[in-house]
């Protein structure tokens, strides 16, 4: 079970969901992937949730609240050194800054962006909240895709801001999936057109590994969850599922090797 004491800039460290029903959520991804919810109150009279995993952080947890336009989603974060200068810099590279650079508390301190082809997410910058503390385990985030048709657009983007390098498989064009590697470690891709969502707006997908896909999708469908994709296999080396909670956020489940 591999414990998280830090992120390095550039990786994916935290997400959350944004839903409609948090006792709901609750239930479900605590049946799902084995978290354990922790309600913490906060000022504005709603709960923050905080799941944990083996009773380590894995991901959080806040209500949509009546007349706010969001549908249920996960967000996804990135670990920076310095949110005001990610974002400024995001701005230069033609990203929209959605929610300025603040404090959070005493957490950290937090930006919304949008990149240049449509897709939001929010970048980190750790205080006393590092974010996820548990990777490789059942029910853990272990990957997260962006779906877009402005693929080489976003490439410039995302290498730029993060030192990200997307880059082809083997013997693989440009046109075909592009892996995120973050310093040595492949987090993430970018998905060709031939696989991507066409009807739905540009948005970073986030992948929960595992131990069976198929046993783990049939038990989701069994809770409530839309299943989007049912398993495949990639090269017979790794196989996913793209699915929506009851509520409608999506999200996907991974078996496999990251």
């Amino acid at each position: 079970m591999p414990h998280v004491q830090q992120h390095s800039p550039g990786s994916f460290n935290w997400l959350e969901l944004g839903t409609t029903d948090q006792k709901a959520a609750q239930e479900f991804y605590g049946q799902l992937l084995g978290w354990q919810p922790r309600d913490f109150p906060m000022r504005r009279n709603f709960n923050y949730t905080m799941f944990l995993l083996n009773g380590r952080m894995v991901s959080g947890c806040y209500p949509i609240q009546q007349g706010q336009p969001a549908s249920p989603h996960w967000d996804l974060y990135v670990a920076v050194d310095n949110a005001d200068e990610t974002a400024a810099r995001a701005a230069e590279l033609g990203g929209v800054v959605l929610q300025p650079p603040a404090d959070v508390v005493t957490f950290g301190r937090k930006a919304v962006i949008q990149d240049p082809t449509g897709a939001v997410f929010s970048v980190w910058q750790a205080k006393e909240h590092i974010g996820v503390r548990i990777a490789g385990e059942h029910g853990a985030l272990c990957w997260a895709d962006l779906n877009t048709p402005g693929r080489l657009r976003a490439k410039e983007f995302y290498e730029a801001l993060f030192g990200w390098q997307l880059v082809p498989g083997k013997d693989k064009t440009v046109d075909s999936y592009l892996h995120i590697v973050n310093g040595e470690a492949y987090i993430g891709g970018i998905l060709p057109d031939s696989q991507r969502d066409k009807n739905a707006p540009p948005h970073w997908l986030i992948y929960f590994q595992v131990t069976d896909c198929d046993v783990s999708t049939a038990k989701a469908q069994e809770l409530g969850a839309q299943v989007h994709m049912p398993p495949v296999s990639i090269e017979n080396a790794v196989r996913y599922s793209v699915l929506a909670d009851p509520q409608g956020a999506v999200f996907a489940l991974f078996t496999g090797r990251v």
